[in-house]
This record gives structure tokens, C-alpha cells and sequence, in this order.
């Protein structure tokens, strides 16, 4: 079919809007048709999301987190680079090294998953790679070799070519379905300049992707069901505000409307849905999860298709139990690219006051503070010693400073807790503990300890390297 013919079939392809609460109940939407505004107050994030879909508009402005990312000392631009291309410091390698673990621990613990990998680069002139690529050329990244500067390469946007050709010569039975691939490889796309924003935008991004190869469409929406929990979790596990929207074909909606409802009471909250008249697409059912920026607009994150076409598309088969070749129904998911990750944590974090990460992700969890270095400092690092066994991050800032130039430095930091010792704390058995946005308290280091692991329980865990902050390097210069 040619290009010009699609268009024409997917422009006839209409929509039209609901939200469906937990309970089942449809409200119509519509540029002209607003919901019932309880609905939209009780979930405000939903509410920001439709108005975004009904008007198709988006924010135009430079939004806090890219200065956050860059005076946290996070993430910055290099301009010895393409646009749209990152450096990562220590404290922002060591977020994005936290959401890698996360995505694995669901992806190859809990939905017990093989990884795989696969290649970043693909000939253009591979049949299927441009099958199912041209849509998407101009956003593509291209690549040509000096000993054949005709031939023309692309950079991958999405894990699908490699996974699809090695998926294509894999021996399947049904005896082997559902099967479950996860790959986390470095992803590309050739965004205009005028697009890139940040890290809610950019050209160069790391995707963790899962693909379920499963028996037939009943088989496939249950793995789709058990992803949306999964991901859901994982986002839950984020800590910030998210908003759902579904796009399903209407046929598929009327059969299975009860299933749609399953997913959305796990969420706990009203959805977004668009209905198509007919399939213009691979899929039949999709979701995304949303994010809300500090400018009004929204992120989209995790992701679920239930792709009903791919499979014979690009030949990929098994045996069913009377010996015949037949094509699987595919999941797609992804809990979306990590930069993105890193952008909707710093844009939620900006709503708060003060900002605050959550707690399994914050560099420096505890910050202690000797008021004298020759009195205090041993006693300190005696106090860090003990917290870093019991899995925390924590590092003692000893500089040759004022103890209000480094509590407020710890602030600008977003540091979540901070201990001051003096020659009370180290005469005593309780510490004096400021926590970030709330009031001082007295507790023990085993109480901090312990106040600590609950609220990271189960979340992915890495250490700091070295303990004073005076042995740091600095990377963009402090105030």
C-alpha cells in the first residue's frame, strides 16, 4: 500500500473521548463537552491531560528541571556533542543506575524475563527494517561508511528491528508461550532543534524495552494486564503524580470494556480513553502513563500495545499443538526511556516545598554535619560508618566553613536529612535530625536508620563513594 493510500485511511479513522472511572461509569469528552468537573478536580493531573488531548496543545516554555539538573549537578548538556546529547555526573549516573536496577528487578524478577541485545545500527535497505521504519524516516539518524559512502545505515529508535529479526529465526512452540524479552539499549531519534527540551526531549535516550510473544490475543491481553501492574507498581514506586490514557479500537473496547475497567481499579483512579472507529494502527489497545511538568504539559512514560499485526508482518511464528505454523500476538511495553524518568522526577520535586527526590533516589540521603571539625568530626564519621552499614548514603561535610554556609549549602541540595553534632549529640544517646520540609527531631541512629529503610524498602540500592564532602570533586562550581 503506498504512503498517500494510508494516510487517506487513517485521516477516515474517527474518535471519540471518555473517562472511565474505577467503578465503569463513561463520561463523554469533547472539546465542546466538558466532563463533569468533579471528576477533573478530584484528579488533577487527569484533568491537565485532557485538556492537552482535546486541544492537542502543549507548553511552549523552558521548564525548571533543566537548570535543577544542572545546579544540582545532575545532568548538563555537551557541547561536544549533537543536541539533544547528555553528560551524566556521579549524582545523576547514580539516579539513572537506580531506575535501570528498578526496571530490571520488574522486568527479570517479578515478569521473569530473558535479556537480550541487539545491534544500534541497521541497513536501510533491509525489506523489513524499512517496512517498519518509513514512517518514522525523517527522524531517523543516518549513517554512511567511508569504504561505501552509497549505502545507506540508520541508528535504531526503538529495539524492535533487532528483536524482530532474531524473534523471526527463533524454533517457538506453544509449549514455549508466553516468552518475554528485555533489552535496555541506547535508542535514537532525530528531533528538530525547535522540539528538544531537556531531558523531557532529546536524541539520544535509553529505553528499557519488554516484548511478551504470546499464543493468541486472549493469551496477550493477559500478559498486557500483568504489565499494566507491573508498571504500574513501578510507577507508584516513583512517587510522583501520573494520569493514564488508553487508545483502543472500538470493537475490541465493547468485548472487553470489563478488563479495561480491572486495569483502572488497580490504578485506584479515573482514565482517559480514546475509542477509534477502526484499526489505524498495529495495535488494538494501548496505554500511556503521563506525567504532569511544572509547566502544564504532559510527559508520556511507560507504555503498553497490544500488537495484533507485527507478527505476521515479519514472520515471526511457532508451532501450535497440531504441528502448524502460526503467528504470535506481541505485547510491546516500556517503562520509558530513563532521561525521561530523571525529567518527571525533577519537574515533580519542583511542585513540592522545598523540592525533595524521593528517598530511594536522593545522591546523599543523610548529611552530617560536624559543628567543630577537631571535637566533632571522629564522632561523626563513627555515626556515618554505622548508617552506611545499615544502607544508607550518607557523607560528612567537615569544609573549612561556617556550620550556616553548610546547612544551607546541604539545602540547595535537597538533601532529605541532615545531622548536626555538637558536644550535645556526642554526649548523649539522640541526635538533633532536620528533615527536609519538616520540623527538627531528636532520634537515635538506629531510629534514623530504621526511619529510612521503611520508606525505601524493596527499592534498588547503591552506596556513595567515599565519605567527606571536601574530597568531592565539583563539576559546575558551587555558590
Amino acid at each position: 500500500m503506498k504512503k498517500s493510500q494510508r494516510k487517506e485511511i487513517v485521516d477516515s479513522i474517527k474518535s471519540r473521548f471518555i473517562i472511565l472511572d474505577p467503578e465503569g461509569k463513561e463520561t463523554e469528552v469533547s472539546s465542546s463537552l466538558l466532563p463533569d468537573l468533579s471528576i477533573l478536580e478530584e484528579n488533577p493531573d487527569l484533568k491537565v491531560l485532557v485538556e492537552i488531548e482535546l486541544t492537542k496543545g502543549q507548553e511552549g516554555i523552558e521548564l525548571p528541571s533543566i537548570r535543577a539538573m544542572q545546579e544540582l549537578e545532575m545532568v548538563d548538556y555537551e557541547p561536544a556533542s549533537d543536541k539533544g546529547h547528555f553528560r551524566f555526573y556521579p549524582k545523576g549516573a547514580l539516579i539513572f543506575d537506580l531506575l535501570r536496577l528498578w526496571a530490571e528487578e520488574i522486568a527479570l524478577e517479578r515478569l521473569g524475563a530473558y535479556t537480550i541485545e541487539t545491534p544500534i545500527i541497521y541497513d536501510w535497505n533491509e525489506p523489513d527494517i524499512r517496512s517498519q521504519a518509513e514512517s518514522f524516516h525523517e527522524h531517523h539518524y543516518i549513517v554512511r561508511l567511508p569504504d561505501n559512502p552509497e549505502k545507506e545505515f540508520i541508528l535504531r529508535f526503538a529495539g524492535d528491528f533487532g528483536l524482530f529479526r532474531m524473534m523471526r529465526d527463533a524454533q517457538l512452540t506453544y509449549r514455549h508461550l508466553p516468552v518475554r524479552l528485555y533489552e535496555f539499549a541506547p535508542s535514537f531519534r532525530y528531533e528538530s532543534s525547535g522540539n528538544l527540551s531537556g531531558l523531557k526531549r532529546l536524541r539520544g535516550f535509553w529505553m528499557p524495552d519488554l516484548h511478551s510473544f504470546c499464543l493468541d490475543l486472549n493469551q496477550g491481553l493477559e500478559e498486557y494486564r500483568e504489565l499494566y501492574r507491573s508498571y504500574t507498581d513501578l510507577v507508584n514506586g516513583m512517587g510522583v503524580n501520573y494520569a493514564v490514557a488508553f487508545r483502543v479500537v472500538e470493537d475490541f473496547y465493547n468485548e472487553h470494556k470489563a478488563e479495561l475497567i480491572e486495569m483502572i481499579k488497580y490504578s485506584g483512579a479515573p482514565a482517559f480513553i480514546e475509542i477509534l472507529s477502526e484499526m489505524k494502527h498495529y495495535w488494538v489497545l494501548k496505554h500511556e502513563i503521563n506525567t504532569i511538568d511544572c509547566g502544564g504539559g504532559i510527559c508520556q512514560t511507560s507504555t503498553v500495545q497490544l500488537d495484533i499485526k507485527d507478527a505476521s508482518l515479519y514472520g515471526i511464528t511457532y508451532v501450535d499443538s497440531n504441528g502448524k505454523a502460526k503467528g504470535c500476538t506481541i505485547v510491546h511495553s516500556s517503562i520509558g526511556s530513563l532521561e525521561r524518568w530523571i525529567f518527571s522526577i525533577l519537574e515533580d520535586a519542583l511542585k513540592k516545598n522545598p523540592p525533595v527526590l524521593p528517598l530511594w533516589l536522593s545522591p546523599t540521603q543523610v548529611r552530617v554535619i560536624p559543628v567543630s571539625e577537631e571535637r566533632h568530626l571522629d564522632f561523626c564519621l563513627n555515626i556515618a560508618s554505622e548508617l552506611k552499614q545499615r544502607r544508607v548514603r550518607i557523607d560528612v561535610d567537615e569544609r573549612n566553613e561556617s556550620l550556616s554556609w553548610r546547612i544551607r549549602a546541604a539545602e540547595r541540595e535537597w538533601i532529605p536529612y541532615v545531622v548536626v553534632c555538637g558536644d550535645k549529640e556526642q554526649g548523649g544517646a539522640l541526635l538533633s535530625v532536620r528533615i527536609r520540609g519538616e520540623e527538627q527531631q531528636q532520634m537515635s541512629i538506629s531510629g534514623l536508620a530504621d526511619l529510612i529503610n521503611q520508606q525505601t524498602l524493596e527499592m534498588p540500592f547503591r552506596s556513595l563513594p567515599g565519605m567527606l564532602v571536601s574530597k568531592k570533586p565539583v563539576f559546575r562550581g558551587r555558590d
